[in-house]
């Protein structure tokens, strides 16, 4: 007999067996049950897409889908920096499919009048921290959330922060090593320089012998040192936010939405409220050509009662006047070339009060009223602006106020123009009783925001203290390793302790959109995106104009109204629309 034949002759002998072990297999798995009320349903349905409607039936059934694969990419963000793309991959039904990826907005401490030595310092850093979290991404983070469910937020965030906290430790044993050898290295004998090739201790460079440096009038507490910020840390931040985005996805699901059943519990509010948006129109501080360092950006906020669509449009029109002020001759290009990163018109004032004045004519020109029509609201950036040989901040070129005299300042401004109701940073954080002072004098008229001067995210969650220093606020910038369960919890303890929370975009903005779903979500009050110009900022306000849109649809919208209680504190309110 043939080959063909004996291997037919042994199937057909196997066949009872094979037969048996295919209906225990799908009795099992319930295919018989499942398949007899798939057609009976059907028949009675009579769908026009037979074999549709039996792949939605079935697809109840199937296994969730498990992250199977990272891969993270450098990419740029919108100044042209490096910063890191994470894409999360699952298997979804037996295959391997792309999901989502977001691009990480990067942060950076660097000021624009820094030297380019610390520029390039910045940039060396910066590619070393995105190269890191390269590794990380498509190494041991890769292993450790395979067969993860991205929907598994809490897990997700759980193993992130383990791992973070081991390359601390890791970091920590690697400095103490490197300490101990740079000891074991002074100690050695070394040639010692003849005294006159020594600098006398305590020089200053630039200061000659004889004279006297200027001196602080009144001592005032240094800068805190910045928190050290551990290189690849942004791997755990862009990882979380994926999971998070791969979890909306996969259940079709906003990633507001998500983000909200996520901080109420799976227990979805009826109604959200959207967040009031902080436009940056100018930025005339330390970057400008002019004597006024004081005002780093220079916001407009729509009123409350207008939607976010008809705030943006007013915003756009005063923009557009203010082009015309700030250049009155050209009609087009030439305008364009004081736009600045942050997507607002850069321009020299001299004075405190010239900003204002121009924006009071821009209004007027459009039959607004400031403090009716449209509000300010002024990033002061105090802690550029201190002279620390005077005590002092520099508002404006040779015009120093010392921190007692700089709350006199900001009272009287804010008694002269009322529209002004936040101001951020007005002081450092190191100035605790100044900003005492300021919230006792204009708390009840004006939001005085931390941005610079609060403190990181991780540390405010373990610290669970908002109020160092006394503000009405902080605005929350989802940077390094900060985790989509810290941002949560922040904004539950915000809202615990009366304190607002904005959402704001870092200066190394993308043109990843997920910020603004993560200010509905997670119900902040306002959102600061800087201005209505470049790409990776107008996303970012499309996506806002979006999500309002859906939510009116669905009369799920709930609008935010601005509001001071009686003992000075910001409150919330809310009106349905």
């Amino acid at each position: 007999m043939e080959p063909g034949g004996e291997r037919e002759l042994r199937r057909r002998r196997h066949l009872p067996e094979l037969r048996h072990q295919a209906a225990e297999y799908y009795r099992s798995n319930e295919v018989p049950q499942r398949l007899e009320e798939a057609l009976n349903a059907t028949f009675y349905l009579r769908p026009p897409d037979l074999y549709g409607h039996l792949a939605n039936y079935f697809s109840k059934f199937s296994k969730p889908p498990v992250i199977c694969k990272l891969i993270g990419r450098k990419v740029l963000d919108g100044t042209g920096r490096p910063t890191l793309e994470v894409e999360i991959f699952c298997t979804v039904k037996n295959h391997e499919k792309s999901i989502c990826s977001i691009v990480v907005s990067s942060h950076s401490e660097i000021l624009d009048s820094a030297s380019p030595e610390a520029i390039d310092a910045d940039e060396n850093e910066r590619n070393d921290t995105v190269n890191r979290a390269l590794e990380w991404v498509n190494g041991s983070l890769n292993e450790m959330l395979r067969d993860l469910q991205p929907a598994d937020q809490c897990k997700a965030d759980e193993l992130l922060g383990e791992y973070f906290a081991k390359k601390v430790e890791e970091e920590k044993e690697r400095k103490a090593i490197e300490k101990e050898e740079q000891e074991a290295a002074i100690s050695a004998p070394a040639y010692v320089p003849a005294l006159s090739a020594v600098t006398p201790s305590g020089k200053k460079k630039g200061v000659k012998l004889g004279k006297k440096s200027s001196v602080a009038e009144k001592p005032i507490s240094p800068a805190e040192p910045i928190e050290p910020v551990l290189c690849g840390s942004i791997a755990i931040g862009g990882l979380s936010l994926a999971v998070a985005k791969t979890g909306a996805t996969i259940n079709n699901t906003p990633l507001y939405l998500h983000l909200a059943l996520m901080k109420h519990d799976q227990d979805l509010p009826k109604e959200l409220t959207m967040p009031l948006p902080m436009v940056t129109l100018l930025s005339c501080g330390k970057s400008s050509s002019g004597k006024l360092k004081l005002m780093k950006e220079v916001m407009l906020i729509p009123p409350a009662e207008l939607t976010v669509k008809q705030g943006i449009e007013r915003l756009l029109e005063i923009q557009k006047q203010m082009m015309r002020l700030l250049d009155p001759v050209s009609k087009g290009p030439s305008v364009l070339k004081r736009i600045s990163h942050l997507g607002c018109l850069i321009t020299g004032c001299d004075s405190l009060e010239q900003p204002l004045i121009l924006l009071q004519t821009a209004c007027r020109n459009l039959g607004l009223e400031l403090g009716t029509d449209v509000h300010l609201a002024i990033n002061c950036a105090a802690h550029e602006l201190m002279d620390y040989t005077k005590g002092k901040y520099e508002i404006l070129t040779g015009t120093l106020k010392s921190p007692d005299e700089i709350v006199d300042m900001y009272v009287d401004l804010i008694n002269k123009y009322p529209s002004i109701i936040a101001l951020i940073d007005p002081l450092r954080k190191e100035d605790g009783q100044q900003w005492s002072n300021i919230c006792n004098a204009v708390g009840s008229r004006c939001y005085l925001i931390a941005e610079d001067a609060a403190k990181s995210i991780s540390k405010l969650v373990e610290d669970q203290n908002i109020n160092i220093p006394k503000c009405s606020g902080l605005i929350i910038k989802y940077t390094n390793q900060t985790k989509i369960s810290d941002l949560t919890e922040l904004t539950r303890l915000l809202e615990g302790q009366r304190h607002i929370a904005i959402l704001g975009s870092p200066a190394g903005e993308s043109s990843d959109d997920s910020l603004v779903d993560l200010a509905v979500g997670l119900g902040a009050r306002f959102i600061k995106l800087g201005g209505l110009s470049r790409g990776e900022r107008v996303t970012k306000y499309n996506r806002l104009l979006a999500i309002e849109e859906e939510l009116a649809k669905n009369g799920t919208l709930r609008m935010t109204f601005l509001m001071f209680n009686s003992e000075g504190e910001a409150a919330k309110g809310t009106q349905p629309i």
